[in-house]
């Protein structure tokens, strides 16, 4: 009897995962995917689309056209887990039992945690938010406007740097960047999480003439008054904001009782099983692993998933860990960006912002549909298949 394979979510890392089940497997394994809307969004596009460089439709495609034919989807929502029943029970009434677990549920955005902050705001974390604000900077003539995250961790860090820089240069193009005040509000004492990437962008944003307010921890918004507070007891006013709303794990792992207070998978850092529980894997934004929650590290993570459940079903030793890798593109504006690759080992040592870069990123979004999903990865610059450095990274004797 094939091993049952459930693999929760139909993000990047869920869909890499069950494709490369299904393809190293064969009959070996009946690979299962649950999601609740059948419908694959790539995320980092959000950011494209608040600023008019890109429509919705392109970043959304159907699931079904990404999994290979042996991979059976299932579009319902994942209410309860039952670790020690294996099985899981669905919205519609029905469970599926499983074998083995793969939990790429991702984040979940939770913007009531700040008080007005839904009236008070916009955003891009979301492709629904990012239409909206779309139509906000059409309307908008000039003003302050600040940039805040309003909790860690969240997906893709870079998002909002990437964002001011973006934002300054549309500004600009529109000419109402001279009677615009653009600010970013960091809850750090610097601009970026990274602090190898901070030492380089900030510069650039004080050319650019972008403010930076450090430390700034957001509380509580007033739309009314035009306000937004911090628990540090700052008070900051504004014609435009622009917060990234706080994060938390999905309701069915806290529902479950297996996530932390915030929902949040406690994760092997190298074997990317859930702690106490060999069979249940997790990748992605759903752990608690302190790297980037961003579709980059859910892509890297899937094949040392795939690996050690195939090797757990054939009863071989595994022979592959996740290192921590990561990388990921930070746009800077006018047409160039920086790149960030890193792991648990080795810090990031971005280069110079530069046009290449910004090609690349561009490509791969392009490139993303017939690429990524499937486990085939495009030939550019900072891309590539598995090399010297990557084994080193990624590859361990178990």
């Amino acid at each position: 009897m094939p091993a049952r394979v459930v693999v929760l979510g139909g993000g990047v890392g869920g869909t890499l995962a069950a494709n490369l089940l299904a393809k190293e497997l064969g009959r070996e394994a009946r690979v299962t995917v649950v999601d609740p809307t059948g419908m694959h969004q790539y995320q980092p596009g959000y950011l494209y689309v608040a600023l008019g460089q890109a429509n919705g439709r392109w970043l959304v495609r159907d699931e079904r056209s990404l999994l290979r034919r042996e991979v059976d989807l299932v579009i319902d929502g994942a209410i309860r887990i039952h670790p020690d029943a294996g099985t899981v029970q669905l919205a519609r009434g029905d469970s599926l039992d499983w074998d083995y677990l793969v939990l790429a549920t991702g984040a979940r955005l939770v913007h009531d945690q700040i008080p007005g902050l839904v009236e008070g705001s916009h955003g891009f974390y979301s492709l629904e938010d990012a239409q909206r604000l779309r139509e906000e900077l059409l309307r908008f003539r000039g003003g302050r406007v600040l940039v805040g995250i309003a909790g860690i961790p969240y997906k893709c860090p870079p998002a909002p740097v990437e964002f001011v820089f973006m934002l300054e240069e549309h500004l600009r193009k529109r000419g109402i960047r001279a009677r615009s005040e653009v600010t970013l509000l960091s809850p750090l004492n610097r601009a970026f999480t990274i602090e190898q990437a901070s030492k380089v962008i900030q510069p650039f944003m004080q050319e650019r003439g972008i403010g930076l307010t450090t430390f700034f921890n957001v509380e509580e918004v007033d739309p009314s008054a035009g306000t937004v507070s911090s628990l540090e007891g700052e008070k900051a006013e504004y014609d435009l904001l622009v917060l990234v709303p706080p994060h938390r794990g999905q309701q069915v792992i806290s529902d479950s009782g297996l996530g932390d207070v915030s929902g949040w998978l406690p994760t092997d850092r190298s074997t990317l099983q859930v702690h106490g529980h060999e069979r249940i894997f997790a990748m992605g934004d759903a752990t608690d692993l302190p790297i980037s929650k961003s579709g980059s590290t859910a892509h890297f993570e899937a094949p040392v998933v795939a690996s050690r459940i195939a090797s757990l079903i054939r009863g071989t030793a595994p022979k592959t860990n996740y290192g921590g890798r990561v990388m990921c593109f930070l746009e800077t504006g006018d047409r160039k960006a920086t790149v960030l690759r890193f792991d648990y080992e080795n810090p990031p040592a971005p280069p110079r912002p530069s046009v290449i870069w910004h090609a690349a990123k561009w490509m791969f979004n392009r490139l993303y549909w017939e690429t990524v999903p499937q486990g085939r990865i495009p030939d550019l610059p900072g891309i590539s298949a598995k090399g010297p450095d990557d084994e080193h990274a990624d590859r361990t004797n178990a």
